[in-house]
């Protein structure tokens, strides 16, 4: 599955985007030349604008792709009932990019590589929604 390409080990959504390597070894091959494996937010934030400008070679709008600052760590910056709503909106801009990603991977002729699982991605924002209501009432 498409989504598949998302996850690994115990890390959870935001964190094994953050830096970008994800995004940028499951978009289109060859499309992103170098990806800059430092531990850094810095290589991170490179990462992450490189794989949104690829996004938009494949033809995604502005309007469907998410802000790099979108998967920065919050937790240090804003307050915690700030943080899990700013943190819901966030996810959710980047689940709308890999939706119109997947979309717009399903209507190239190229691509021969896993397609977007509606239903799969479907139950990630229910489970996002749900765990951003828990944090609400804590």
């Amino acid at each position: 599955q498409w989504s598949e390409h998302f996850f690994f080990g115990d890390k959870d959504f935001r964190s094994a985007l953050e830096n970008g390597i994800l995004l940028c070894d499951a978009i289109k091959p060859g499309l992103v030349r170098k990806i800059n494996r430092l531990p850094t937010p810095i290589a991170g934030l490179d990462n992450l604008t490189v794989f949104l400008r690829g996004c938009e070679e494949l033809g995604l709008k502005g309007s469907q792709l998410f802000d790099p600052g979108d998967l920065q760590d919050t937790s240090i910056r804003i307050t915690y009932f700030f943080r899990d709503s700013d943190c819901n909106r966030k996810l959710k801009n980047v689940l709308n990019t890999v939706f119109w990603l997947g979309k717009a991977a399903s209507g190239c002729a190229f691509y021969s590589g896993p397609t977007l699982n509606l239903k799969e991605f479907e139950g990630l924002l229910a489970q996002i929604n749900c765990t951003s209501e828990k944090s609400a009432f804590k």
